[in-house]
């Protein structure tokens, strides 16, 4: 049995320490916030390869409890043509399919099942260093405190410091030039079927709204901007001046875009996007990065939250299986950083045509319509939501 010290309490941290109290590890989180995520945070859409994942660990209820089933999407352009309808992945063989969750539901569910079996988690931990032992790794903490353990796992996000202290030389993550925002539009009642994502590839913006089993309809919209924003740029987007400047840009297209911004009472203060192409390192021998330390990817590839469970289940699986956390960090690395370096490509790929400006638009709008009426034998993002973890197979070093 391995203590693993985990730097970061969010998704993917605890999903990591549930993952690893399943085969018989000890996990100590360590949040470095000393408050909880409750009501922070917009909501995600979670794959089918995902939920499958959680299958092992008995937590695909728990989370199918948090939201709401999102079987397909319907695509269109802004002068309101309808392109395509797809499914959003598809069914699991027991018909389980994509679901909608607010993000800070979602860390609630599992953190309460975290500490329901046992699990050791402290808040106010920020980590700012730590070294390796021989045998093991010492990490410390902005309040003095230091903790000590058999492996250090870095599930403390974009700006992660434990990938700077694995490799001083990382590289700092890729702004891909859009802003995201988005809202609960209450009492507004729309036509159309609950819980069909309906995208829509703008004139000026990408905005998506799906409609929530009680009525109210979850929205997010792409706001293409080339410079990447500061963080004060960032604070002056908020107000009504935010959502009059949204407005106008939706305005321009045949949706019900405006209708559903002026029923929200509080639309998302913007936060930029950002990526990894590549981390080239990420292990020691005692200490390993996940999830978006490791491999942030774009939203448009609807994998994020997907991709940190699939690390947490491979990395459990390797320390499980293999003889030594050396050999098992290298056979994690193995198995996870071809997929997640595709997965990151396509999410770029997705997001760009976003970002198109007026000329771009037109060729994206006409090769949209195109590729709908002759469709490719193989849907490109295929290999993202088909992917499946072998929960009782032996992970090979």
């Amino acid at each position: 049995m391995a203590k693993v010290l985990i730097a970061g309490g969010g998704i993917a941290g605890t999903i990591t320490a549930i993952a690893l109290h399943e085969t018989g590890h000890e996990p100590v989180v360590h949040e470095a916030y000393d408050r909880t995520a409750e009501g922070v945070g917009a909501f995600l859409t979670l794959a089918v390869n995902g939920l499958d994942a959680l299958t092992p660990l008995n937590l695909k209820g728990v989370v199918k409890g948090l939201g709401f089933d999102t079987p397909r999407i319907r695509m269109r352009l802004g002068n309101g043509r309808e392109v395509a309808e797809l499914p959003l992945g598809g069914p699991l063989e027991d018909g389980t399919v994509s679901q909608t969750v607010l993000r800070s539901d979602l860390y609630i569910g599992l953190r309460d099942e975290a500490i329901r079996r046992g699990i050791e988690v402290h808040y106010g931990k920020r980590l700012t260093g730590a070294r390796e032992t021989g045998d093991g790794v010492r990490a410390t903490f902005d309040d003095g405190s230091s903790a000590e353990g058999d492996l250090l796992v870095g599930a403390d996000g974009l700006r992660s410091r434990v990938r700077r202290i694995i490799d001083p030389q990382a590289p700092s993550p890729r702004y891909v030039p859009l802003l995201n925002t988005g809202g609960v539009a209450e009492g507004l009642r729309l036509d159309g079927e609950p819980g069909v994502m309906h995208m829509t590839f703008g004139k000026r913006l990408f905005f998506a709204h799906v409609i929530h089993p009680d009525g109210d309809v979850w929205w997010f919209a792409n706001v293409p901007r080339k410079q990447e924003p500061s963080p004060a740029d960032l604070a002056a987007m908020t107000g009504d001046a935010w959502c009059a400047d949204l407005i106008r840009q939706l305005a321009v297209d045949r949706t019900p875009a405006v209708e559903i911004v002026r029923a929200t009472r509080e639309v998302y203060r913007p936060w930029a996007t950002y990526d990894f192409p590549s981390v080239p390192t990420w292990r020691t021998d005692r200490m390993v990065i996940i999830g978006d330390a490791a491999h942030a990817t774009s939203p448009a590839a609807g994998q994020g939250a997907s991709m940190a469970i699939e690390d947490a289940v491979t990395l459990a699986r390797c320390l499980r299986d293999l003889p030594s956390i050396p050999k098992a960090l290298v056979a994690y690395e193995g198995l996870r950083r071809e997929r997640v370096e595709a997965v990151v490509e396509r999410g770029k790929r997705n997001g760009d045509s976003k970002a198109a400006g007026p000329v771009g638009r037109v060729i994206r709008d006409f090769f949209i319509t195109r590729a709908f009426k002759n469709p490719p034998e193989e849907d490109p993002n295929a290999f993202m939501w088909r992917h499946r973890i072998d929960w009782e197979a032996p992970a090979l070093g």
